[in-house]
């Protein structure tokens, strides 16, 4: 199985780049390129609503998007849980 493209908005990088631990932010970062070999990791959700994923990070939040047809991942937003859904 060929791998996907991980692309992440410049709005979802500026709010990686806001997470206040460097640790916490290489983390959220290397889950981030797990995307990459699958993009449906055990422990996502599908989210109602929308054709988006979330995967979670402690407190934080990786919202995403997949395009089967093109291979692309499309993380749209990172955030603490209670601000990342609004």
């Amino acid at each position: 199985m060929a791998g996907y493209e991980v692309f992440i908005k410049p709005s979802a990088l500026k709010e990686l780049e806001s997470v206040g631990s460097r640790k916490l932010r290489r983390n959220l970062a290397e889950h981030i390129q797990a995307l990459a070999d699958n993009p449906r990791p055990q422990g996502c959700k599908k989210l109602t609503g929308a054709d988006q994923y979330r995967i979670r990070r402690g407190a934080y939040r990786v919202v995403y998007s997949v395009e089967d047809e093109s291979r692309i991942v499309l993380v749209i937003k990172i955030g603490h849980r209670k601000d990342v859904y609004r």
